[in-house]
């Protein structure tokens, strides 16, 4: 099995991306196929001082970087390393595909190139997130800012599945989010959304709030991808400013300093548990593929997660059991 990496996808590329793919060969023995510019990704290997069989390269000459138009970008960069490594996988040449690049531009070459699912209209990004309780499943994040009420129904179908095989729960509970836990509150459209998950065979529990995203409440939350990305970002900022807090008046005084040598400890492990690479990608769940999507700022430790992801989600079936799901649901 190997998984195909886009290499010049991310902030830090290639440097970080191929040091990620090393660490992952080390730690999973797992099969590699680096696209990207040939000579630069070799140099870099050598670099790395890497020079075994498990990684290997395939050239392409174009990037789509950050800024660029999703859907005209792939159509002008077909030899972009994000198409190329989408068709690798199309062809069969590779099991997964992983980019920290841009996300429309691989949602839209994955949608296009590999199709979707029977049954799944309209691709979502999922991510898991630390809660009181363990973890949770958000979907959509950014795939689909247009949704339909059908379409985040599918995406509880997905979640359930991805839930039960990858994150060990089985049958878990499913919240659909909203601007409050009762049931005449939001849209009509999260109205609607609202009656087909409560006729459906999942375990809807019904309403939660913002303020659940992490409490545990429910294990997996569905929105449309134009809520998630905001609720996504707005997580990530309070995150990486409750840090920055934190420090600053820990360190303004000589009290503060010998409370957080104390404490540096309980802070270490609370680092880690809100650390995104942790957590790997977030699947692209719906295409009849397995694409794995990388955060732009992705470091070694979150592109060598999310090529471990990607080997989990092949490995699994995850898709195989989408299928099921979709029709047991009907």
């Amino acid at each position: 099995m190997k998984i195909v990496v886009d290499a010049m996808g991310g902030d830090y590329a290639p440097e970080v991306v191929i040091e990620g793919a090393v660490a992952a060969v080390k730690e999973y023995g797992q099969e590699i196929v680096l696209v990207g510019d040939e000579s630069r990704i070799k140099t870099l290997l050598k670099k790395a001082r890497y020079s075994g069989k498990f990684i290997s390269v395939c050239h392409a000459p174009e990037v789509i970087e950050m800024s660029e138009s999703a859907a005209t970008s792939i159509r002008r960069k077909r030899n972009s390393s994000i198409v190329i490594g989408i068709n690798l996988v199309k062809e069969g040449e590779g099991a997964a595909f992983f980019s920290a690049g841009n996300t429309g531009a691989v949602v839209c070459a994955a949608t296009l190139g590999l199709g979707l699912l029977t049954g799944i209209e309209r691709p979502g990004i999922a991510i898991v997130t630390p809660t009181l309780k363990g973890f949770s499943l958000i979907i959509d994040v950014g795939a689909n800012i247009d949704s339909k009420p059908t379409q985040l129904l599918q995406y509880g179908i997905m979640a359930k599945a991805y839930c039960s095989y990858i994150l060990n729960k089985p049958n878990p509970s499913v919240g659909l989010l909203n601007i409050g836990e009762e049931e005449v509150k939001g849209t009509e459209f999260i109205k609607e959304t609202f009656e087909l998950l409560e006729k459906s065979n999942l375990n809807f529990i019904g309403n939660v709030e913002g303020k659940d995203l992490f409490s545990g409440k429910s294990d997996i939350i569905i929105c449309d991808g134009f809520v998630g990305n905001v609720a996504l970002k707005v997580s990530e900022s309070a995150a990486e400013a409750m840090q920055v807090f934190l420090k600053k008046h820990l360190l303004s005084n000589i009290m503060g300093k010998i409370g957080l040598f104390f404490m540096l400890p309980a802070l270490k492990r609370f680092k880690k548990d809100i650390d995104y690479s942790e957590y790997g990608g977030a699947p692209l769940l719906g295409v009849n593929g397995v694409v794995i999507i990388g955060h732009g700022r992705s470091n070694v430790n979150a592109i060598k997660n999310a090529i471990r992801v990607a080997k989990e989600e092949v490995e699994r079936q995850v898709n195989a059991k989408i299928i099921e799901e979709i029709k047991s649901t009907g």
